[in-house]
């Protein structure tokens, strides 16, 4: 088969008998190349478990292998002469008789059927998988969990609480001057994430030594060297010739004269007087008319404000190794706790996967075993992405391929490969370890070990781009031509494959800085920039370009099959991709602008679930109901989509309330708002008895809180609904469910969720540069590419000499100076391949833009740009951005598309659905509801004529309060129950006030204490009687009733129920009982009746008042039931 030189590479590189080391450039394929190798390899009759390919991420790992599958199963059900094709663009064009065909055919099922299925996966999968499977020899638990950012954290949290509290309290109170804030857990984070750094224990000498100090350096000893004894005698004198001088040196004379004692605030004054803010000595100090008049004195007064100056360098020095001291010392105790608790819970953070893996395969004891099992399992190792592999990663790797070359893995029947694809110039992970220096020195590494290997490795490049057009990667090309120290070499410049593709790149005029407007609304949020912004007028024209471009239906083209020729078809939102480098305030912005241009916008690739507003309003809603009285929350769930209150609504809810909680108010006020009400009332009666994801779960779907949400906010809600619910089961699953504990739990990280960009379909995208990686548009905009940030956001630093706690400004000793500046040279080259990856995103048509300051560096995107646009012979363009402005910029490539022939494609008409009859029909009259009464609702009068005094309202919540007391004191130890009463009493206290019941406490605490320490009523409140039982029957001529009886005793032929009755004029005798009281207790027995058929029914009311028992006579609460009928 003849084929092209880029699809020849492909083959070449995806040969499986050679070891091959792949630099790719950005869209040369490189994931089709993995996916060809891993097919060569399983038709050579490689067994699918010998094969392993570490990918960087879990999403790539995915699309690799559904490639492979869907390849795999195509050729399953091809015919001979198409499969013999299919395996020939592969390269496999030899001995294709039939039963290699038929073979082939049957690799699917095969890697289908292998247990635990192909091992395409990342390396912290594959480190997890293989300590599972040693848990005994890397001294892990079997079942450890990987732990997540909120665990870390809030672990973190608790052992420095610990440590505050117990004998090292002096540890964290030596670093705590230095801290404060969100910077306890940034330090933390650091010494955790940097854990190598401090392995070995350094003492203070080791330390001073890092800094050029000697061990026995103090703070006096320094300034022994700056005053060396005659200075308090000539420092008089030469204020005294300052003071003739000019204004300047009179000020330094006023201090020099404050100069009286050899001490530390003497040097300060020296300092103040001698040195500039930064440090160094001041010019033309002291003036040349007093050097001629006392030139002794003042070569004596030089030398002193030469030690001054030294001396500056020589405190930072002692300051900063005082620091590191401090975070060594805390940090050797800090991280064995750290580890120890992570030991006892089981378990492991993504650092550990990797390190205790390496460890595990470099220690001696058990290195040879754990390699011998795994050696019979791999025999092709395949790297993607390794630009962005870590050193300790490549270790692992490492230490899997040494196998490959020594002892009994260098076997003589089996041909063993290592395949590494990468490309330096897209390594942009420095944050997660990623060294692009590593990818020179492991080439290097395995380049001597496979010489002599019937395997050597083979360099190779792919150097074709089967994404960009010519234009955009001529422009990649001169953009970064010299930037060697980046990665980028003059052996892999780029070749468009598809050389006949249309391409066009725009560098868009600059928007110069405008000062932002202080004078803004009042009722404004403090950090919502003004319109006339020049962030805001880049976002507005960015959203007016996307706009005006669709409405216009600008050709786009496209390929015509596989051709090489082109057509067009109209732009649509879809084809837009923008990219930032971080989720600043261009970032909302844009997503701002877009949605006031009406443009379908997918929103951000990256969520925060607990500032998505749906979800704030879900977490207001649950705090109110794990404490009613928090206002605040309440307030905020009402005005939310979840209930929709107005601003009025709540104002007139809420003013003027007195002293009730909003709760109260609303309650009172429950006949306004029956939908709040009844929403309220059920979630607050199933907070008890539901876990949070079903609390949840219920606010979305029983009270339409899913729907009310998105209806409202948008679909984009959705995720941040989801994220939640997904944090309530994984809170679930690690802690014992309860409302408050998720809701301490769920707010003490805000929790990041990345949403899926490759699937935005017809709406545009806006993501960070990072999170494009993978990914391809035919437009992409850059307009991020003002003065970056410069400012290093590392705590601690490391170099040769160790690891150091970085000094802030001026404070920071020459040692810190140079690894910040080290750090910094590589956050420059970084961002150089960030803006390289940035780039080559686009197919066809990019765009550039920026706003605000480029600063006076020469690493500014919107530079480099724009000498790349130069180098490669530009034209001068007007851009008209309509309502915001104009201006000149360049142009490169073919602008004008509009000879293409337009195709428009119209979207697939879907056939009208049929619905069955049951989906059309009118539903069926609901059946009515039945009416429940009450068995204290029957009528007839609840007391004596006259007698108690008492208001219904009193009367009725008198009863209630005493009815509690009686419940929940008869358990008790006749001893505990008055202080127990007392303390129930107590939170009833507010309730009590408002309903006038206040005065009385004491009295009904009393009464309840008499009725129970009756003996005559003991039977009544043992073990062996039910309180509060409910009950429910249907009763001829009256209908349902449900009612919930005070005390029932049930023996073998026996039942009796008892009511309290807390009137405070009892009846004479059972004929005297006031009607209302026979007729419910005439309900309960005949609902007893039913329930009992084959016991004998006693009831009876326990008055209260007096301490008495009085039963009933059946025949007498029978007929005051029939009166019930009657009336």
């Amino acid at each position: 088969m003849i084929r092209d030189l880029a699809t020849q590479r492909q083959v070449d590189a995806a040969r499986p008998g050679n070891s091959t080391w792949l630099a790719a450039n950005a869209g040369s394929g490189k994931t089709r190349v993995l996916t060809d190798r891993v097919a060569r390899l399983l038709l050579d009759g490689v067994l699918p478990e010998h094969i392993l390919c570490l990918t960087y991420t879990k999403a790539a790992a995915t699309e690799m292998q559904n490639r492979l599958f869907k390849r795999l199963g195509g050729w399953a059900m091809l015919e001979d002469v198409d499969l013999r094709r299919e395996l020939a663009t592969l390269g496999v064009e030899t001995d294709l008789s039939e039963p290699f065909l038929q073979g082939a055919r049957t690799l699917f099922a095969r890697a289908i059927e292998t247990p635990g299925g192909l091992r395409i996966q990342t390396i912290h999968s594959f480190c997890s998988s293989i300590l599972r499977r040693f848990p005994l020899e890397a001294q892990v638990s079997p079942q450890f969990k990987e732990m997540e950012d909120r665990s870390a954290q809030m672990l973190r949290a608790e052992i420095l609480d610990r440590m505050s509290e117990g004998p090292k309290a002096h540890l964290v109170q030596a670093i705590a001057p230095f801290i404060s804030g969100d910077d306890t857990e940034k330090l933390l984070s650091e010494v955790c994430r940097r854990r190598d750094g401090f392995a070995i224990a350094l003492t203070p000498g080791d330390i001073f030594a890092s800094y050029g100090l000697a061990a026995d350096v103090t703070a006096q000893s320094l300034r022994a060297q700056v005053f060396l004894g005659s200075e308090m005698s000539f420092l008089p004198q030469i204020a005294a010739h300052l003071e003739t001088s000019g204004v300047n040196d009179k000020k330094a004379a006023v201090i020099l004269k404050m100069v009286t004692v050899a001490d530390g605030p003497g040097l300060t004054l020296l300092k103040q007087a001698c040195l500039t803010q930064k440090g160094t000595i001041r010019k033309n100090f002291p003036a040349k008319a007093v050097r001629v008049n006392a030139p002794e004195l003042c070569e004596e007064f030089d030398q002193l404000i030469a030690r001054v100056a030294d001396s500056i360098e020589a405190e930072r020095a002692l300051a900063s190794a005082q620091r590191d001291i401090a975070l060594h010392r805390f940090a050797q105790d800090f991280l064995p706790k750290y580890e120890h608790e992570k030991t006892l819970r089981g378990w492991l953070d993504f650092d550990d996967l990797i390190s205790r893996t390496r460890d595990l395969l470099s220690d001696p004891r058990v290195a040879a075993w754990v390699l011998y099992r795994l050696d019979g399992g791999i025999d092709h190792i395949l790297v993607d992405e390794a630009q962005d592999t870590s050193p300790v990663q490549w270790q692992v790797i490492e230490r899997l391929a040494q196998e490959f070359t020594s002892g009994e893995g260098a076997r003589a029947d089996v041909r063993r490969t290592i395949f590494v694809v990468g490309d330096k110039k897209q390594s942009i992970y420095s944050f997660q370890g990623a060294d692009p220096s590593e990818f020179d020195r492991m080439r290097a590494e395995f380049d001597e070990r496979l010489k002599t290997t019937d395997a050597p490795l083979v360099p190779m490049t792919l150097e074709h781009s089967f994404r960009s057009a010519e234009a955009i990667l001529r422009l990649a090309d001169n953009t970064f031509d010299g930037a060697i120290a980046s990665g980028f070499t003059d052996d892999q410049k780029h070749i468009a494959f598809k050389d006949r593709m249309p391409g066009r790149v725009d560098l868009w005029p600059l928007i110069d800085k405008i000062k932002e407007d202080s004078d803004g609304a009042w009722f404004e949020p403090l950090d919502r920039i003004g319109s006339t912004h020049h962030t805001v007028i880049l976002a507005k024209r960015i959203a007016y370009f996307i706009r005006t471009t669709i409405e216009a239906e600008t050709p786009l083209p496209v390929e015509k099959g596989f051709s090489g020729d082109y057509e067009a078809r109209p732009v649509h939102a879809g084809d837009f991709l923008i990219l930032v480098r971080g989720r600043s305030r261009l970032f909302k912005e844009i997503i701002r602008a877009c949605k006031q241009e009406g443009l379908p916008i997918a929103g951000s690739d990256r969520l925060k679930v607990m500032s998505e507003l749906a979800v704030r309003d879900i977490i207001a809603l649950l705090t109110y109901l794990s404490t009613p009285e928090d206002d605040l929350s309440l307030a905020t769930a009402l005005r939310s989509p979840l209930f929709g209150f107005s601003e009025q609504q709540l104002f007139d809810l809420a003013h003027r309330r007195g002293g009730k909680y909003l709760w109260e108010s609303l309650r009172d006020r429950r006949d306004e708002f029956p939908e709040a009400m009844a929403i309220l009332d059920d979630l607050r009666g199933q907070t008890d008895f539901l876990r949070p994801y079903d609390l949840i779960d219920r606010i979305l779907t029983r009270h339409l809180g899913r729907r009310l949400l998105i209806g409202r906010l948008g679909p984009e809600a959705e995720d941040g609904v989801n994220a939640l619910l997904g944090q309530a089961l994984s809170y679930e699953q690690s802690d014992v469910p309860s409302l408050t504990g998720f809701l301490q739990w769920a707010q003490a990280d805000n929790l990041e969720i990345k949403r899926a960009p490759d699937s935005a379909g017809e709406t545009l995208r806006v993501m960070t540069v990072h999170g494009s990686k993978g990914l391809e548009a035919p437009i992409v905009i850059l307009p991020d590419c003002a003065a970056p940030r410069r400012d290093l956001r590392d705590a601690i630093l490391g170099d040769a000499d160790g690891t150091m706690w970085k000094q802030t400004g001026d404070l920071q000793p020459e040692r810190h100076r140079d690894a910040v500046e080290a750090r910094q040279e590589k956050e420059r080259q970084e961002r150089d391949r960030l803006l390289y990856v940035g780039l080559t995103r686009a197919e066809k048509w990019l765009v550039v833009a920026a706003s605000g300051d480029l600063g006076n560096g020469e690493d500014v995107w919107y530079k480099q740009v724009q000498r790349g646009m130069v180098a490669s012979g530009p034209t001068e363009v007007d851009y008209d951005f309509g309502p915001y402005g104009s201006g000149a910029g360049l142009q490169i490539g073919d602008p004008d598309w509009s000879g293409l022939e337009m195709t428009r494609t119209s979207k697939p008409v879907l056939a009208e659905t049929v619905l069955p009859e049951l989906f059309t029909k009118p539903a069926p009259t609901p059946l009515p509801a039945i009416e429940t009464r009450s068995p204290s609702d029957l009528g007839g009068a609840k007391a004596l004529a006259g007698a108690d005094g008492d208001t219904v309202e009193v009367a009725k919540a008198r009863g209630t309060l005493l009815h509690s007391l009686l419940e929940h004191l008869a358990p008790l130890p006749p001893l505990e129950r008055p202080d127990a009463g007392t303390e129930l009493l107590e939170q009833h206290r507010k309730a009590a006030e408002n309903s006038g019941l206040l005065p009385m406490l004491s009295q009904i605490l009393a009464e309840a204490l008499s009725v129970l320490s009756t003996p005559a009523l003991s039977q009544f409140f043992d073990s062996r009687s039910l309180a509060e039982v409910p009950v429910t029957a249907e009763i001829p001529d009256i209908g349902r009733i449900h009612g919930v009886i005070d005390r029932l005793l049930i023996s073998d032929k026996k039942i009796i129920a008892v009511d309290f009755k807390s009137n405070r004029t009892v009846p004479q005798n059972a004929a005297q009982t006031p009607e209302g009281l026979l007729r419910q207790m005439g309900a309960y027995a005949a609902a007893l009746a039913q329930i009992f058929p084959n016991h004998e029914v006693e009831l009876g009311l326990l008055w209260t008042a007096n301490c008495h028992y009085m039963p009933l006579p059946h025949d007498l609460v029978t007929q005051a039931l029939g009166r019930t009928t009657a009336s």
